[in-house]
């Protein structure tokens, strides 16, 4: 039974209960969120009881993901899996294990095994790798090739999984017919749309996405719908072939909560700033109030090696709107594969524009941190500091480096200090605030 079977009965599960307390809300508020499908919880039967539920969707704080994945460009498991932790240890909600290269069965089963949080995959990625493998080209891959894939992913246990199925012969010829600067960046949006102009086929995954919700709902596996119709630019955002793919969003949306199966929606890449709350809003409406996965959101082009900043201006913007689950962008956006550090800057930079939003939108909690750290300024106590900071080695390692003489105050002001002067002449009497 799925997770959204399971609210609509009025049978609180484990994993509604972990939510509720991990968000400090009443467990009935989980309850009637996953039932209406606002909340999903990505936690397929097939994890381990270990495995941490995570809640995404309406009232709850911002979530983060991660992304990591082999190549067959010289990135190997090992490394992979050195990032995954990275990835964890900074603060990641979820992990996508988005392999192109090497054994992609067991390199999926070693994030699964290993990942204490939900973990996500594209299986069009798979299934095209294999048809290349098995039969020399992409566009040889067969529907049952794409299902098999599903149902082989689905078996061991994945809890989300990103499914290009909102992609049609009339989303293509809408985008032939306007034209665009950047065409299609989504890979598994690419490798479908070869795929249905070599065979002048409908998309298999659209045209039987009633197989897909079977095989999502055996598994308790949630869908999030794939955006491969995306804007990769800022001149390509909110054109018609986007609007036309998202209306088709919104009809699976309603036959996967039909069929008891949670379900996202991936949005855009690239926006600019005076779209994103339009676009997160549209979104919201003609998709019901499902959860929404923003993939940045890139603010502007021109910054490649800084574009965890431009999707971090972006994320904040689009989840004080309402989005709700931000996938990070690294340092190596458009560049190449990520580092190590590249993953940790990513999922930091990700998890500050979260959390900004949830300020914004006053989630439960987000308030108490930040006055917690306002306090532990005031007082000078720079272990408090570092404990509530959300990278706590970094401003421990800053604070050692350049500010070694042992003041209480830092470098920058010394003697000076305003939050030091101020609290002596004010007799360091606490100040109260509203």
């Amino acid at each position: 039974m799925t997770q959204m079977m399971a609210a609509r009965e009025g049978r609180v599960t484990p994993e509604m209960t972990h939510v509720a307390r991990d968000e400090k809300v009443p467990v009935e508020v989980i309850l009637e969120g996953v039932a209406r499908g606002t909340i999903i919880i990505p936690h397929s039967g097939g994890r381990s009881k270990a495995t941490r539920a995570v809640g995404i969707g309406r009232g709850l704080r911002t979530k983060v993901n991660a992304s990591v994945g082999a190549s067959s460009e010289g990135s190997d498991a090992g490394g992979e899996i050195d990032k995954l932790r990275v990835a964890i240890s900074a603060g990641a909600d979820t992990i996508m294990e988005l392999s192109s290269g090497g054994d992609l069965d067991f390199l999926r089963r070693q994030v699964l095994e290993i990942a204490p949080v939900p973990v996500g995959t594209v299986p069009i990625y798979q299934a095209a790798l294999e048809a290349i493998e098995q039969r020399g080209s992409i566009v040889d891959m067969t529907p049952e090739d794409m299902f098999e894939v599903i149902e082989r992913q689905g078996a061991d246990g994945v809890d989300f999984m990103a499914i290009h199925c909102a992609l049609s012969l009339e989303v293509v010829a809408r985008l032939r017919q306007q034209g665009r600067v950047a065409d299609i960046v989504s890979r598994g949006g690419a490798f479908l749309t070869a795929w249905m102009l070599h065979h002048e086929r409908e998309n298999p995954l659209y045209e039987q996405f009633d197989r897909v919700l079977e095989i999502a709902k055996r598994h308790d596996v949630t869908l999030s719908i794939g955006d491969a119709i995306r804007p990769g630019c800022i001149a390509d955002s909110l054109d018609r072939a986007q609007v036309q793919g998202l209306l088709l969003v919104g009809e699976l949306v309603e036959r996967a909560r039909e069929a008891g199966v949670q379900v996202m929606v991936e949005g855009p890449g690239h926006v600019p700033v005076p779209q994103i709350e339009a676009t997160v809003l549209l979104e919201k409406q003609v998709c019901k109030g499902a959860p929404y996965f923003v993939l940045g959101t890139l603010v502007t082009d021109i910054a490649p090696g800084y574009d965890h900043i431009t999707a971090a201006i972006g994320g904040t913007i689009a989840a004080t709107a309402g989005a709700d689950f931000i996938c990070y962008v690294t340092p190596a956006e458009h560049l190449g594969l990520p580092s190590a550090q590249d993953v940790r800057e990513g999922v930091i930079a990700a998890r500050i524009a979260a959390h900004a939003a949830d300020l914004a939108k006053g989630v439960k909690g987000a308030w108490a941190w930040d006055l917690a750290m306002a306090r532990a300024r005031k007082a000078l106590d720079w272990e408090a500091q570092f404990r509530l900071a959300m990278d706590p080695d970094k401003p421990r390692r800053l604070r050692a480096e350049r500010s070694p003489g042992g003041s209480d105050a830092c470098s920058m002001c010394g003697p000076h200090c305003a939050m030091k002067l101020i609290s002596e002449y004010l007799g360091r009497k606490e100040i109260e605030t509203c």
